[in-house]
């Protein structure tokens, strides 16, 4: 067993360290860069890593599943521009620029310097055991506006970054799975109509 006080090496995936120097590596943003707030998450999705990573590098289909993203432009092959939405009805926008892409393993970017939120991701698709699919891992790297208080409000907005991130994941399962996303609205429907 390594002793982790020597230095001996850890199982747990890079993304969750404690150390900066190893997370930054693992979200592939530079050490010592902004960014506080660290969220992964994974899912399994019943389908092969090339097709769920073609669907992703095309970042402008992340609009139809990620809940909180008006829509995303490619400006050129390594290059996007995202207009997401914050608390309060407003919207931030920024460039990013992809920083790793190996075809159906990973996609790894990073905001530009003049971006309202600060940010990095990396998105994984690796084989999920005994066939069952692709482990589909995602890690975001933000810097909040105005830090702790712009994290207050974004709570408070519901726009808190690990419940976004969950969501999504969810909803690119359904979507990559059925074709579809669920929601609560056909049942509110239907609930309506039987009332009267």
């Amino acid at each position: 067993m390594p002793d982790r006080d020597r230095g001996g090496a850890d199982d747990a995936p890079a993304i969750t360290s404690k150390r900066s120097d190893v997370a930054d590596h693992a979200t592939g943003r530079p050490g010592g860069a902004g960014g506080d707030t660290l969220v992964g998450r994974s899912v399994t999705i019943a389908r092969p890593p090339g097709e769920l990573y073609a669907f992703w590098r095309d970042f402008s289909n992340l609009a139809s599943f990620m809940d909180d993203v008006e829509r995303v432009e490619m400006l050129d092959d390594a290059r996007s521009h995202w207009v997401v939405k914050a608390p309060g009805g407003g919207t931030v926008e920024w460039d990013a620029r992809i920083v790793d892409d190996r075809e159906g393993a990973l996609i790894a970017w990073t905001s530009e310097t003049d971006a309202d939120v600060e940010n990095s991701g990396r998105i994984e698709f690796r084989d999920a055991p005994g066939g069952r699919g692709t482990i589909v891992t995602a890690v975001m790297r933000y810097d909040p506006p105005a830090g702790a208080i712009g994290r207050l409000v974004a709570r408070f907005f519901r726009r808190d970054p690990a419940v976004q991130v969950r969501r999504n994941l969810r909803r690119f399962k359904q979507l990559m799975e059925t074709g579809e996303i669920a929601t609560a609205a056909r049942n509110r429907a239907q609930r309506d109509a039987e009332k009267e």
